[in-house]
């Protein structure tokens, strides 16, 4: 069902409402017959998106409320979240930062609800990799992330004016006689502290090491 506006070819073209065949609805902009220009589609499932379309995507700048109540407003690239944006997720946190095909990509804050820490830095494909600083409530860590977890030489940052150098080691793991279908248990990399210093200036981005360390 579609009441609106069309052009001489009867396509629809300018401003309308549809019903569609699944029981979603669009009101909004179009042009010949496709979705284009700002919209708003709501979705028989609850969710709804306000924002740009490009023949039938939504692409530009746009807002989508995910039927658990997570939310994404931000930029979007042929159907996908892409270029910068912000994203409430239902537990409370939130990600502010670039994205990739759907993915946080690029560099961003991801703020956790609960404790309120703070991961600021590199992701790659929604995980968390490269230089990045890890903000607790009164100290922080400031390092490189491999898969999600620090690897590699940091330091942890006291707000009482010290620094704890060293390097997160990838213990090796144990080999067991298991099943060969299981699959081994993630093994966390363990904090090896080498020196307690006054606040230096070494960064993540630096290769070497920083003064008592190797």
């Amino acid at each position: 069902e579609y009441e609106g506006e069309r052009n001489a070819e009867g396509e629809r073209h300018g401003f309308g409402k549809a019903r569609l065949p699944n029981g979603d609805t669009y009101e909004g902009a179009y042009e010949h017959g496709l979705r284009s220009g700002h919209g708003t589609y709501r979705f028989k499932n609850g969710a709804l998106y306000t924002g740009d379309y490009l023949q039938n995507k939504k692409h530009g700048k746009g807002v989508f409320f995910y039927p658990d109540g997570s939310k994404y407003a931000g930029d979007w690239v042929h159907d996908q979240r892409q270029g910068y944006g912000e994203y409430l997720y239902a537990n409370g946190d939130t990600y502010t930062g670039e994205w990739a095909n759907n993915k946080r990509h690029g560099q961003g804050t991801y703020v956790y609800k609960d404790t309120g820490s703070k991961y600021v830095g590199t992701w790659v494909n929604g995980i968390q990799e490269g230089p990045a600083e890890l903000i607790h409530l009164n100290h922080r860590f400031k390092g490189r992330f491999l898969n999600g977890k620090p690897l590699g030489y940091g330091k942890f940052i006291f707000d009482i004016g010290c620094e704890q150098h060293g390097k997160y080691i990838q213990p090796v793991q144990e080999k067991e006689e298991e099943e060969e279908d299981e699959p081994p248990l993630p093994v966390e990399p363990k904090w090896k502290a080498s020196a307690i210093t006054k606040l230096t200036p070494w960064s993540p981005h630096d290769e070497e090491p920083a003064p008592g360390e190797g």
